[in-house]
């Protein structure tokens, strides 16, 4: 259970696109995660709902937010540039909502990788780090790296937190380009979990063990970041 109820906000993406967000904040949150959803299951999915409480329980707020594509319903991702357009204004209403606290963003992977493509474009403001919840390195079954290419255009910390069974991100190929962004980049591997960290039963751990080992990992990684003005 999260100590307080999540706060529906709208979030006005260009002319034509405005979407729904969820701002949940703790009493004591220390930190805001700007927090995008997956590819097929959008901010109101029972897992992205489970983080956010999670997350509040450990003093960190979160402002979850539709991709446009999600809030109509439909099953195909936006073009990237809307994608982008989308994570700058959920980073810009987030720090209306909360212009005291550092803000941290990524997500779960098609989320976290708008986010890293947009803070390479140009930096998202504010934004001390990114956060990826499973980075999607390659489609099921076609190993490559060109979804990292931009990676080395992001100049601020990041945080992967990866199942070492992740049929999106082959460790073959995770590990050099993690190890490639030198000390900016961590990479916390979360044994015998899949893309949506869910582990097999043999494996003698539960989905709750990986998403808590995840989360305060997360959380620990955030308390290490350089300290910045919140005002920047």
């Amino acid at each position: 259970m999260s100590p307080v109820d999540a706060q529906s906000v709208s979030i006005r993406v260009n002319e034509s696109h405005t979407v729904s967000g969820l701002y949940l904040r703790p009493p004591q949150a220390t930190v805001c995660y700007v927090l995008g959803h997956g590819a097929g299951a959008g901010m109101n999915h029972p897992s992205m709902s489970t983080i956010a409480d999670t997350l509040a329980a450990m003093e960190v707020a979160t402002l979850r937010y539709q991709f446009p594509y999600m809030e109509r319903g439909s099953k195909r991702p936006d073009p990237a540039p809307l994608c982008h357009a989308t994570v700058r204004a959920a980073v810009a209403t987030a720090g209306s909502l909360a212009p005291e606290l550092p803000l941290i963003a990524g997500g779960r992977s098609f989320g976290g990788r708008m986010t890293s493509q947009a803070q390479a474009l140009a930096p998202l403001p504010r934004i001390q780090g990114l956060a990826f919840l499973a980075f999607p390195l390659h489609p099921a079954g076609k190993p490559s790296i060109e979804r990292a290419e931009h990676l080395s255009q992001v100049h601020i910390p990041m945080l992967f937190l990866q199942g070492s069974r992740d049929e999106l991100a082959g460790l073959e190929l995770l590990q050099p380009v993690v190890a490639s962004l030198g000390t900016r980049a961590t990479l916390k591997l979360l044994p015998d979990a899949d893309h949506s960290f869910h582990v097999p039963v043999r494996s003698g751990r539960k989905d709750a063990d990986i998403r808590a080992e995840a989360l305060e990992a997360l959380v620990d990684w955030v308390r290490k970041l350089p300290a910045a003005d919140a005002g920047d």
